[in-house]
């Protein structure tokens, strides 16, 4: 493994973002979307788990459990500039991606603190980055997570500062690691994701040795079911 680049390197700057909206108002997004109904929950389950959530969670993100909506139900409620989310098509066994390097809760809804987009690493590697977001104190955002990320802070996917979720991975069944590791960006509509598609939020890869300039990490300080 190379060095990684300091984080004067990279080409990319800090955009600040405003704070995330209050959970109750979180929670009437889900509702809204139906993502409550993906997961097997009541409107009023998600709104009293949110309720119990106490003032210390404020400033969290509220997240389904993968293990209850994946990735490729949650990626086409995202929305930019009125174009759906989507995945990519060689991306086939997106929800197949598991947590990696991190422990998630075992409850249908958590909580995601102190989230951050990692701009500091863009042009690093998600072999580079592991290991110092750990080295922080934090954990990589899953690809469930980072989706939850942007469908609540549409502008936390930015052309230029999007970002990598590393905390999921494949295992292949010889028990090593697919390459791939997924990412979420804004479609240029080029290629097989068509001209309609451009602008779209995307749900992508990229391969865990590469670097890229436009890509941070995303990052958590906690999780925690309550």
């Amino acid at each position: 493994m190379t060095d990684a680049p300091s984080s004067a390197s990279s080409s990319s700057t800090t955009s600040p973002l405003s704070p995330l909206p209050a959970l109750a108002d979180q929670a009437e997004k889900l509702i809204e979307l139906g993502v409550h109904e993906l997961a097997g929950l009541t409107a009023d389950e998600v709104r009293a788990y949110v309720d119990g959530a106490g003032p210390e969670a404020g400033g969290a993100l509220l997240a389904v459990h993968p293990g209850r909506v994946p990735a490729s139900a949650l990626a086409p409620l995202l929305r930019r500039e009125g174009k759906p989310g989507f995945v990519v098509v060689d991306m086939p066994d997106v929800d197949d991606f598991a947590p990696y390097t991190v422990e998630l809760p075992d409850a249908p809804l958590y909580l995601v603190t102190g989230v951050d987009r990692g701009d500091h690493m863009a042009n690093w590697s998600p072999e580079e980055a592991l290991p110092a977001i750990e080295k922080d104190g934090r954990s990589p955002l899953t690809l469930a997570e980072g989706i939850h990320w942007v469908l609540q802070q549409p502008e936390a996917l930015e052309r230029n500062r999007c970002f990598m979720t590393i905390g999921s991975r494949l295992r292949k069944p010889n028990g090593s690691y697919d390459a791939r590791t997924p990412a979420i960006w804004i479609s240029n509509g080029t290629g097989r994701d068509g001209r309609e598609r451009r602008d779209a939020p995307k749900v992508g890869w990229c391969w865990w040795g590469n670097r890229h300039t436009w890509l941070g990490f995303g990052s958590t300080a906690g999780r925690r079911s309550r």
